[in-house]
This record gives structure tokens, sequence and C-alpha cells, in this order.
């Protein structure tokens, strides 16, 4: 059994993603890289198999059609023989170092009798043309270096989320909470933390700044313009998450805390675009996404629509909507959205 499988979705990733495979190659032996060629038409077909006949062992290319990046993750689970999975899009790195001490992280972790779910690590926003580049660490809300369980969890602010990119998970944690991400779906990267998330009671914090996450083509899926084309897709993900679970029913006081603010800032996001968009059928729309909360669950309903963030999203007219834009455009400058 590998240590470590990492699996890379690609659909027509030719002009990057050998950067990606190539960062991921001092793993060794411990590794298992898995390109899943999502039904590409360039040459990601050819560079896969390329890797996978020069590093036999370490590289494995699995070819599927066009399923999208869901599909080519849940192909990535699938494949996996290692004892922890992650997941690097193929426009994306990782930094050496920071790589190498998760490694030994791991091994040190996998030789003891310790369960670990979930391993955490910051990830930075490398933003095409920014002058500084915003990183995702969790220092003041995580314990460093060791073992710990969600009563251990500090306050977490509500920018300071997990994303996919922070997080490497125990393969058979997901497979055994039935992780299934819809087909031909954007924006199932948030489904792929929150499903599993529930079922998460053992975490390891490495504050290392490991995961690069690259911002700037124009066709990338976080453009601010893609994703209001895209709205009913980021629509369809809120709804899914809404309906995953009864968060009320969660146990432990700051998971249940964390679930809740992670829903939160995926509502947020939902609710500011169709805004942005400025017509009169996403609004619509906006209105149609707080009916379903409201019928899904009343309480969960006023826990959102009355916090904060859910107020300055529902300010009524005109005037209100220009608030809730002017306060995404300081949230924007705050984590890093394109």
């Amino acid at each position: 059994m590998k240590l470590l499988s990492i699996a890379i979705p690609c659909y027509n990733s030719q002009d990057y993603m050998e950067r990606c495979i190539k960062s991921l190659l001092p793993g060794g032996d411990d590794v298992e890289i898995i390109i899943v060629n999502d039904g590409s038409h360039d040459m990601t077909p050819e560079i896969a198999d390329a890797y996978q006949k020069k590093y036999p062992g370490i590289v494995k290319a699995v070819h599927q059609e066009n399923g999208g990046h869901g599909e080519a993750v849940n192909a990535g689970i699938a494949n996996a023989s290692g004892l922890f999975f992650k997941v690097v899009d193929s426009d994306d790195w990782v930094d050496e170092e920071a790589y190498r001490r998760i490694m030994d992280t791991l091994r040190e972790i996998a030789g003891s009798e310790q369960t670990l779910d979930m391993l955490i690590s910051n990830f930075v926003y490398e933003k095409e043309g920014a002058r500084r580049k915003k990183v995702m660490k969790y220092t003041s809300a995580l314990v460093q270096d060791k073992m710990f369980t969600w009563s251990d969890v500090r306050h977490m602010r509500k920018g300071q989320y997990l994303l996919m990119h922070s997080v490497i998970y125990r393969t058979k944690l997901l497979r055994d909470c039935g992780l299934k991400l819809p087909s031909h779906t954007f924006y199932v990267d948030n489904l792929y933390v929150y499903i599993p998330l529930v079922h998460v009671k053992t975490m390891y914090y490495l504050n290392v700044d490991f995961y690069r996450y690259y911002i700037g083509r124009e066709d990338q899926s976080v453009n601010e313009e893609i994703m209001i084309r895209r709205i009913d897709q980021q629509i369809k993900v809120n709804k899914m998450m809404i309906d995953a679970y009864d968060l009320w029913k969660i146990p432990n006081k700051k998971q249940r805390k964390y679930m809740f603010n992670y829903l939160e800032i995926i509502t947020v996001i939902s609710t500011v675009l169709l805004i942005r968009s400025g017509t009169e059928e996403n609004l619509e729309k906006k209105r149609e996404l707080w009916r379903y909360i409201r019928e899904a669950d009343l309480r969960l309903f006023h826990r959102l629509r009355n916090g904060i963030m859910g107020n300055t999203m529902n300010l009524p007219g005109r005037g209100g909507r220009r608030i809730s834009i002017a306060a995404y455009k300081i949230a924007q400058k705050v984590v890093g959205f394109n």
C-alpha cells in the first residue's frame, strides 16, 4: 500500500499539467500520482501516458469520457491505493520543502497506532499580477504538530475556512462516507470538503505553505464572470450542501458551528453573485434560493439569514444591493477570489 495517493484531474491541461506533475514527483515511491484524463482533446492523454511509462509504480494514467471535475475526483478515489488521499488541480502545484514535511508526518502517523482522519496545511493564492500573495493559515485556530479533535479547535474566522487545497483525507474515510461527486458540475470542491467533514474525528495541522493555488486564467472556474454565467451550478452545489445533513444533530458544538459557517460562506457567495449579475432573472433565483433554505430547515434559514453576512446579503432595494456588493469586494481582497 502507498502512503499517499494524489489525484490530478485533467481536462485539456497540456499547457500546465507538467509543472503540477513534476512538483509531486519528489514524493518518491511512497506516493501514487493518479493523472485522470477527463476526455481531453489536446495532448493531455499522451503526456499522462508518457509520465506513467517514465515513472512506473509512481504515476498511473487513468482515461475516461468527459464527466467533469467531480467524476475525475471520483475516479481518483476509486483508483487510489494510498492510505491517504489528496487532490491537486492540474494548474496548481506544491512546495517541495512543505511536501517533504507532510510526507515525514504521514509516515510517522502511519507507523503509530493512531488513526488520522484529516491532515491540514496552508495554501497560497498564486494570483496573477498580485504584489503580495495571500496565505491561508490556521495558526490562530488549530493545534500545531500533534493530533487533535474538534474539541481542541479554537475560534475560526469567517474567511478562515478549509478548502480542497488545505486537506488530505484518510482514503478509507472518503469511501466509507459514500462520497460521490456529481458529474458535469463545477464547484464540487466544496462538496469534497463538506461531505466527509462530518465524519472527521481526528486532525493534524502542519503550518507549512504546501499547496499553490493558481488564480489568473481567463477560463478559470473561479473567474467572477464565469461564476456568474455558471451560477446554476453554484446553486446546485449550494443546495446539495443544504440537503446533505441535519447540522443540528452534530453532537460536537465546535464541529457543528464550523459546518454552519462553511454553509454560510457558500450561501453568501451564491447570493452575492446573483446580486452582482444585475438581472431580474438572477434576483429571482436569489429569492428562490432563500425560500429553498426556509422550506428545507426553518431554524437553518433563521441562523443564516439573521447573521451579519446574511443580513448584509439581503438588504432591500437597489441601495441594499450596492452595500452587499461593497461587502463582497472587501471579502475579495481579504480572501483572494478572482
